[in-house]
């Protein structure tokens, strides 16, 4: 089984809350523009944008611990986890006309989302040092 260093798990953390922060600044702050360009209701990405800042400022949080707790590390994966479910149906099941700009979007951030929950899930797993939950 792969161990993951503590250290590399809060570095994948850090990295989790600085992307999701650009992302969530950037829907909120750009929303109409964006709902344009991709195809999708401004008050989705707004929405959206929330949610990945509550996400972000957990991972944030967590990335400043020494040791993450690790139910905590598997709460953030399990949500970026929904959050994939939820942008293959935004993509197709919401019955939106999503421009090809706005699929990439989507997909593009649904499967940086994946990569790092399968990331912190896997470091909560193998990561001998975490703190129990």
């Amino acid at each position: 089984m792969f161990k993951m260093s503590s250290t590399f798990l809060r570095r994948v953390l850090a990295t989790d809350a600085l992307l999701g922060l650009a992302m969530g600044v950037s829907h909120l702050l750009a929303a109409e523009a964006m709902a344009e360009r991709f195809g999708m209701p401004a008050p989705w990405l707004r929405w959206g944008a929330l949610i990945v800042l509550a996400a972000a400022a957990m991972a944030g949080w967590l990335a400043t611990r020494s040791r993450p707790a690790a139910g905590a590390v598997r709460l953030l994966a399990a949500g970026n986890f929904g959050w994939v479910v939820a942008s293959l149906w935004v993509v197709w099941g919401a019955g939106l006309s999503l421009t090809t700009l706005g699929m990439g979007w989507v997909l593009l951030q649904a499967v940086t989302v994946f990569v790092l929950a399968e990331l912190e899930w896997g470091g909560a797993s193998a990561t001998p040092t975490l703190a129990a939950a």
